[in-house]
Formats: structure tokens, C-alpha cells, sequence
């Protein structure tokens, strides 16, 4: 709990969210249930879904990297110097992480909106509000744009259009990221729950209970479904029948998003460690002791695991034996997930710079300062050259 509380101080502080607010978020997460069953019972919602428009084809070719920041800018910077080539604005902060399709970048904010932004211009194409703040970070698949929001709901909108397909609402805020495969959508909830959703339409298949809240994003690999949760477990759930297969117990919450590669599950915790968990027994291979809670989500790259700490430091670590490769040291806390591409890791920090690391080395190319902190994800435009394997609240999943 206390790493939850850890977290929230930091949105106090830096978005200046009402102190009303942050008294009855508090109240309400911890009167949720922590008893964890699977259970079935219907939403009351009934989706209505529309019809999709067919998106453009369109490919982005200019090598610039995507970053968002708590000084309400989504920035493009040149891949190879960090030249900014444009800024969009929003109204207020972006902490979402942007996601790069048929020529737009979409992306979530504080001011409630999901934007589609021309990738090449920064020109906004549409905006779609939804009741509140956009954390979630959006996913796309056969043309629709999947995004949860704090009003509880998780939208499913034409990528084009921007067009409302359906709606699902949840009976708390929902902070995570959702995932698609076989033709449904997942995602965690702020009131316990992992939904599983139909893909086309939003009616609930099933929806399993963890035992405290989820803030953690869902990934599914081989028909398994894996999420932490608050309740410091991560869980492997069957993808179709949300049934439990197994579940992990980590030492303190895991609000990391999981990312699974060669059978092998990576994901932070409070507790500063970095885990590799065998994908289908539930056991733990290695653990990677950090200094400080690990909030980012790792990437898996070329042998390597990518993480960042709140101990400001970006760690190389060896994705077979947990062993360090090399770290990068920023000046304050790290909750981004980094990108990896030609040779180059990028990550954002709260120190306000989107770094770009050499890879293998771990030594700096180059930094961009903004004017706020950056917790999203940055994502590169040119998807042919993205390398590894990435959980679901980064753009770089493929």
C-alpha cells in the first residue's frame, strides 16, 4: 500500500490534482473487496457497436521519436540529434503513452481528450473527450482505437474518425492499458478487476477479481493473459476463460506492466526487483535487485532486459542470467518504459530530458529537455526499425 500512496503523492505534486479528490480516491480504493474469485456477473452497460471506417494507408516516414510530457506537449525530435521538429499542445498534462498507425499519432491527456495527431505535422486530427483523466495508453487493432479512461469506462472508437463504436463501463477508474488478442480486448481496473471483453462489440466474456486494485497492463501470450495488481501478485490467467493458472507473489505491489519473451515473464515491482518468471510453471528464474521501487515497465531486446528505476537509473540487465550489463544514471526518478531502436534505447525521465542511450554501451547520444516530467513511454515513427519485444502500455508493442 505504501508504494501506492508513494505514487499518488506524485501526482499531487505534479499535476495538482484537488485535495477533495485525492480524499475520495483514497476512501473509495480502500473499501475495494480483496477477495480474489472469478467471477461472471453481467455489466449493466449494453454496448452498441457501429460500423469502422477503413483506415488510410499511410506510412510515416521521417526517423523521429515521439515523447509526451507533464508540460502538456507531444513532442517530435529528430531520432539521431533530438532536434524538435514539432510540438502539439494539449491542455493539460500527457503522461499516456503515444501509439503511431496509419499516419497519426494518438495519445491521452489530463484534459480528458484522446487525440489523433497528423505524425508528420503535429497537426490534431480529431479529438474525442471522454468523462475523465486519459493515463491509459491507447492500442489499436483492425482499425478501432481501444483506450480506457478514470471515468471507468473503456472506449473503442474508429481510428479514422474518431467515431464512437461502442462503450464498456467499469464501476471505477481504469488506469491501465488495454491488450487485444483473438478478437478480444483486455484490461485491469481500479476496482480489482481484470475484464475480458469481446473485441467487436465490449460485451463482457468474463472478469476475474484480484485482491486490491490494478494499475498494472495486461499482456497476453500462447492464450495466457499476465497482470499485476496492488495486491503485490502477478497473474497468469487463461486468456479465454479468465480462469487462474497460476499466480506469483512479489514483495511488494506490481503496478509494472509484465512483457513476455522467449517463455520467460520480466516485470518491476515495489519491491525494487526485476523479475524473470518461468511463463508457464509461475516460478522465478532470477530476480535483479535495483535501488529504488521499480514503476516502469521493461523491454526485451536482442538478449537484453530494459528498465528504469526510481533510482534514477536505466539498467541493462542480462535477460538469461539477471545479470547487469550496464546502467545509465539520470537525475531523478525513472517510470517511462524505454524504446529501443537502430541501436539506440530512449527513455524518458522526471527530470524533464528524453534521453537517447547507446545500446550497448549505455553511454549518451543525446538529451532533449522539457518543460515537465515525462512517465510516458516514448515511441519511434518508423516501426521497421523497433527492436524487441514490449509490454502493452508502450507504442513499440507490435
Amino acid at each position: 500500500m505504501e508504494s501506492y500512496y508513494n505514487w499518488l503523492w506524485l501526482r499531487i505534486c505534479l499535476v495538482g490534482i484537488s485535495s477533495v479528490w485525492i480524499g475520495l480516491l483514497v476512501i473509495m480504493l480502500s473499501g475495494c473487496d480483496r477477495s480474489s474469485v472469478t467471477d461472471t456477473t453481467p455489466i449493466t452497460t449494453i454496448p452498441t457497436a457501429g460500423t469502422v471506417t477503413t483506415p488510410p494507408s499511410v506510412t510515416v516516414t521521417t526517423p523521429v521519436v515521439y515523447a509526451a510530457s507533464f508540460d502538456n506537449n507531444l513532442y517530435a525530435l529528430d531520432t539521431a540529434t533530438g532536434t524538435k521538429r514539432w510540438a502539439f499542445r494539449a491542455d493539460t498534462s500527457i503522461q499516456s503513452s503515444p501509439l503511431v498507425a496509419y499516419g497519426m499519432v494518438y495519445v491521452g491527456s489530463s484534459d480528458y481528450n484522446l487525440y489523433a495527431i497528423d505524425a508528420t505535422t503535429g497537426t490534431k486530427r480529431w479529438a474525442f473527450k471522454t468523462g475523465g483523466v486519459v493515463y491509459s495508453s491507447p492500442v489499436i487493432n483492425n482499425g478501432v482505437i481501444y483506450v480506457g479512461s478514470q471515468d471507468g469506462k473503456l472506449y473503442a472508437l474508429d481510428a479514422t474518425t474518431g467515431g464512437l463504436l461502442w462503450l464498456f463501463s467499469s464501476s471505477f477508474g481504469l488506469y491501465s492499458s488495454p491488450a487485444v488478442s483473438n478478437d478480444m480486448v483486455y484490461i485491469g481496473g481500479q476496482d480489482n478487476q481484470v475484464y475480458g471483453l469481446d473485441a467487436a462489440t465490449g460485451r463482457l466474456r468474463w472478469r476475474f477479481k484480484t485482491q486490491y486494485f490494478v494499475l498494472s497492463s495486461p499482456v497476453v501470450a500462447n492464450g495466457v493473459l499476465y497482470i499485476g495488481s496492488q495486491d503485490a501478485n502477478l497473474y497468469a490467467i487463461d486468456a479465454l476463460t479468465g480462469k487462474l493458472k497460476w499466480l506469483f507473489k512479489a514483495g511488494s505491489a506490481i503496478d509494472s506492466s509484465p512483457v513476455v519473451a522467449n517463455g520467460i515473464v520480466y516485470v518491476g515491482s515495489a519491491d525494487t526487483r526485476l523479475y524473470a518468471i518461468d511463463a508457464t510453471s509461475g516460478q522465478q528464474r532470477w530476480a535483479f535487485k535495483t535501488n529504488g521501487v521499480v514503476y516502469g515497465s521493461p523491454v526485451v531486446a536482442n538478449g537484453v532486459v530494459y528498465v528504469g528505476s526510481r533510482d534514477h537509473t536505466l539498467y541493462a540487465v542480462d535477460a538469461a542470467t539477471g545479470q547487469q550489463r550496464w546502467g545509465f544514471r539520470t537525475n531523478y526518478d525513472i517510470y517511462s518504459t524505454p524504446m529501443v531502436a537502430n541501436g539506440t534505447v530512449y527513455i524518458g525521465s522526471n527530470d524533464n530530458n528524453l534521453y537517447a542511450i547507446n545500446a550497448a554501451t549505455g553511454r549518451q547520444r543525446w538529451s532533449f529537455q522539457t518543460g515537465g516530467v515525462i512517465v510516458a513511454s516514448p515511441v519511434v515513427a518508423q516501426r521497421s526499425v523497433i527492436t524487441g519485444i514490449y509490454p502493452t502500455v508502450s507504442g513499440g508493442r507490435k
